[in-house]
This record gives structure tokens, C-alpha cells and sequence, in this order.
């Protein structure tokens, strides 16, 4: 069975519309067996963190089952595709991501300011061999080409992020940070489709990183709302939803 590239990458929908209609129209079998997480995520090109949410979605629905151990894998548990499959997942989805991205706004940018009190040289030179890396990858072609670079970029990205967390020196804050990007990875997924995205994510850090290292404090606040302005309105028009972003100014005038 050889399933096409998603091509919109609206995160985990389109992995699920594809399965259902492959069972609705027969071509999978009750019993069938789907190919494993890696070859699955790599043909639809898309994360596997993003291909689990879709996998939850089919299992939840009665879909698929996942059997473990020797012999194991997702297997086709039904023929019977139902109407509300996607709706319920896509409204409680949506409002979870739209948390996510609030919390990340509140988190994010405190973070990078005691970053930029705190880090050493060697918080430096970690955060600009990432660049680096990111700079390498982006040189080998484009990233939509394959699913492993582009899940690579992404954990990149991540790198960054928790880089900075590191650079403050409270290992509360890291933790803090990375459980907020387990929980954004998705997200962050849905927005790479857009070409743009790559070279655009290497600018900014790189901004990022200049910010942290001057110690202008009001500069990093600045550089890190255009960083974090990026994701929030790429979900805005994904979802045709606004997002409120709690900054210290919105919080002020509500006060």
C-alpha cells in the first residue's frame, strides 16, 4: 500500500482523511496491515510526532488497532469509517495548540532575557553550532524533499530553544521549556509546509542569538516577539482563528 505526501501538512488531518479513505473504498482491509511509523511518516512526508496524532485519532475511532510485541503493528480493525471522525479531534486539537502557543508566549521571552544576564561563552558557542547545523542541512537541498530532514530541522529548532533555556542556568526552566515543545512540535509541524519557513527560522535565530549576546534587554524582547509572531500567525490562518497573545502590554490594558 503507498500513500501519497500530505501536502498541506495541516498537521494531523490530512494522514487521517487518507487511511479512512483508502478503508472506505476498500483498497485497505479489515486485518490489513499498515506499514511501520518510520516508512509510513516518510511517505506522507510529514514528523512522526505528527503521524502518532493521527494513528490516536484512527485507534480512538475504532479504525486501527495497535498490536505490540513480536508480530506486531497497526492493523486495520474495521471498514466502517464514521462521519464524525475528524470534527471532535480537530476542535479539541485546535484549543490545545492554541494553549500551548499562549503559554509559550508568556514563558518564552522571560526566558531569553535571563539568558541574556546569564549565559556563558560556552552557551554561545552551543547555540551557534546549531545554527551551523541548521545552515549544513538547508545547504543539502530543500527540506520538503524528505521526511527525515525535515523532522532533522525541526529538532534543530528545538535545540535552539532549549539552548537558550540552558544558558539561563536553572535546569527548571529547561524542563519547562521542553515539555512546552513536546507539546508545540505538532504546530510547529503544520507550519513548515510554507517555503519560506526554513531560511526565515536561520535568520531569526541568528537575530535571536545577537539580541541574547548584546544584553540589550528590551532588543531581545523585541527580536523574540517577531520570533514567536511567526508560528501564532501561521496557526491563525491554518485555523482561520485569532489568537490572543498575552504580552505585558495586552496584559496592562486589560489590568
Amino acid at each position: 500500500m503507498v500513500f501519497a505526501p500530505v501536502q498541506t501538512r495541516r498537521t494531523f488531518e490530512e494522514a487521517v482523511e487518507q487511511i479512512a479513505e483508502k478503508i472506505k473504498l476498500g483498497e485497505l482491509l479489515v486485518g490489513d496491515r499498515l506499514p511501520s511509523e518510520r516508512a509510513l511518516a516518510e511517505q506522507m512526508h510529514i514528523s512522526r510526532p505528527t503521524l502518532r496524532e493521527a494513528v490516536k485519532v484512527l485507534v480512538d475511532s475504532g479504525l486501527i488497532e495497535v498490536r505490540r510485541g513480536s508480530g506486531g503493528g497497526m492493523f486495520i480493525r474495521t471498514d466502517h469509517v464514521p462521519k464524525e471522525l475528524l470534527l471532535q479531534r480537530r476542535e479539541m486539537r485546535i484549543g490545545e495548540v492554541a494553549q500551548v502557543l499562549e503559554a509559550r508566549r508568556l514563558l518564552e521571552p522571560r526566558v531569553a532575557q535571563l539568558a541574556s544576564m546569564r549565559a556563558t561563552e560556552e552557551d554561545f558557542t552551543a547555540l551557534e553550532r546549531t545554527i551551523a547545523l541548521q545552515h549544513a542541512l538547508v545547504a543539502k537541498g530543500t527540506l520538503l524533499s524528505g521526511a527525515g530532514r525535515h523532522d532533522r530541522f525541526l529538532a534543530l529548532d528545538v535545540q535552539f530553544h532549549i539552548g537558550i533555556a540552558r544558558a539561563t542556568g536553572n535546569a527548571h526552566i529547561v524542563s519547562l521549556v521542553r515539555s512546552l515543545y513536546r507539546e508545540l512540535e505538532i504546530a510547529r509541524d503544520m507550519a513548515m509546509h510554507h517555503e519560506p519557513i526554513p531560511d526565515w527560522s536561520i535568520d531569526i535565530h541568528e537575530r535571536t542569538l545577537a539580541a541574547i549576546r548584546s544584553g540589550d534587554l528590551d532588543e531581545v524582547d523585541k527580536v523574540m516577539d517577531e520570533h514567536l509572531g511567526q508560528l501564532e500567525r501561521t496557526w491563525e490562518q491554518e485555523t482561520g482563528r485569532t489568537l490572543v497573545r498575552p504580552t505585558p502590554e495586552f496584559l496592562l490594558r486589560r489590568t
